[in-house]
């Protein structure tokens, strides 16, 4: 299990090494700030992609293959960086990473589940998405310091990256191979979109669709718009304090992901949603105050929120979804997710031009905060119309004592941050 584990973080480490060199880039190409949101936004691009035409590969191809070539398109958006020489290649190198960290986190995501030593699904999810956001944050501390230190700060890290890439991709090609039978032939893979939300499980799955698209917002804020922050508003155009800062973010998320495994489904993502609110009061707060110590506490609290509020609503999917129609049910809420990680930011890119950053992060504020209570008060309800307690329950993880409303996460469910 540990070599995909491995894999999945070194996967991800591509997905935010861009964001402490924003400002840098913008210097260097000179383009706005809402060309950053817009180079940070295709990265979906590539998601839904692999979402709709790639997401079931794994299944019929088999794990290890799958992952090593998503490694090598990694590999290739790498390169992509490395030779950029203006936004058009920016976003180009953007779409291709996205894709491949869609169709890697399906891949490794069910192949952490199936290489568990004692088939215990809940434990491989919290395994997955710990190593995904233990990724994300080494890329931005790592982007960070070696932008800061290191000669060519637009070039150096992804060479680095290249290296890390060469070694695990190694690693993962002598991993045990857990589809029986893969099929070898492109022919014979079925490339087919599943997608939809039955209408029985539809009132129940507001809820944490509002919460998932506030959730991946946040994420997006700090993936994108949090280095214009730093330099805009607290005059710190340091790479290697927009990393730490970034780094911050998704580390306190794995640590809550990890430290919160006991709490009910909806337990967390109503946590989620009351800690929401407070993130972004303490975010606002920070940028009117050009507070650092308010951006540390934002970030904290924040990370928090966003894990919280991502994991819950996740679980609650799977609890609710029928289990002949959970790749489709799954799939939306993931779209959701990749919706609420993209438009978002391009929202406050547009909003910025007459109104100003300020007056259009308050609005992205508000949009969240309104989302969030959107998931309280439809989840509220759901539960007590007794929609989010259908009659065919998903079946209980092997090695999972938790009773029905437990954490509870399928093992081929993976979210590509970016």
């Amino acid at each position: 299990m540990l070599p995909a584990c491995l894999a999945i973080a070194v996967l991800y480490i591509a997905s935010t090494a861009l964001t402490p060199l924003y400002p840098i880039y913008r210097h260097e190409f000179v383009f706005s700030e809402l060309v950053v949101t817009e180079i940070y936004a295709v990265y979906v691009v590539g998601n839904l992609a692999s979402l709709f035409f790639f997401g079931r590969v794994s299944d019929q191809a088999g794990r290890r293959v799958t992952a090593l070539v998503a490694f090598a398109i990694t590999a290739l958006s790498a390169v992509l960086f490395l030779t950029a020489r203006g936004t058009g290649g920016l976003m180009a190198a953007r779409i291709v990473n996205g894709f491949s960290a869609g169709l890697g986190a399906g891949a490794l995501t069910a192949w952490i589940a199936e290489l568990e030593p004692r088939g215990n699904r809940a434990r491989a999810a919290v395994a997955a998405s710990g190593s995904n956001l233990l990724g994300l944050a080494v890329g931005a501390v790592l982007a960070g310091l070696l932008a800061e230190l290191a000669p060519a700060p637009l070039r150096t890290v992804f060479v680095v990256y290249l290296g890390i890439l060469s070694v695990v991709g190694l690693l993962l090609s002598r991993a045990k191979e857990t589809v029986e039978h893969p099929k070898r032939a492109t022919r014979s893979l079925s490339l087919k979109p599943r997608i939809g939300v039955p209408r029985e499980i539809r009132a129940a799955f507001i809820a944490p669709a509002c919460m998932a698209f506030a959730s991946f917002a946040l994420g997006g804020f700090y993936g994108a718009l949090v280095p214009g922050v730093l330099s805009e508003k607290l005059n710190n155009t340091a790479p290697s304090v927009t990393g730490a800062v970034v780094g911050l973010f998704f580390a306190c998320a794995g640590a809550t992901a990890a430290a919160s495994r006991s709490l009910r489904s909806r337990t967390a993502m109503f946590t989620g949603a009351g800690l929401l609110f407070a993130g972004l009061a303490l975010l606002i707060g920070a940028e009117l105050a050009r507070s650092m110590f308010l951006v540390l506490a934002a970030t904290v609290v924040a990370g928090s929120a966003m894990s919280l509020g991502y994991r819950g609503s996740l679980q609650v999917v799977n609890e609710i979804a029928p289990q002949e129609k959970r790749a489709e049910v799954v799939s939306t809420y993931l779209l959701t997710c990749y919706s609420g990680n993209a438009i978002p930011v391009i929202g406050v890119g547009l909003l910025s031009l007459p109104f100003g950053t300020t007056a259009a992060h308050i609005i992205f504020a508000g949009v969240c905060a309104a989302l969030g209570l959107s998931a309280i008060v439809a989840g509220v309800a759901s539960r007590r119309r007794g929609a989010a307690t259908p009659s065919r329950r998903p079946s209980r993880a092997v090695g999972s004592t938790r009773d029905s409303d437990a954490p509870r996460q399928s093992g081929r469910t993976g979210t590509s941050w970016r």
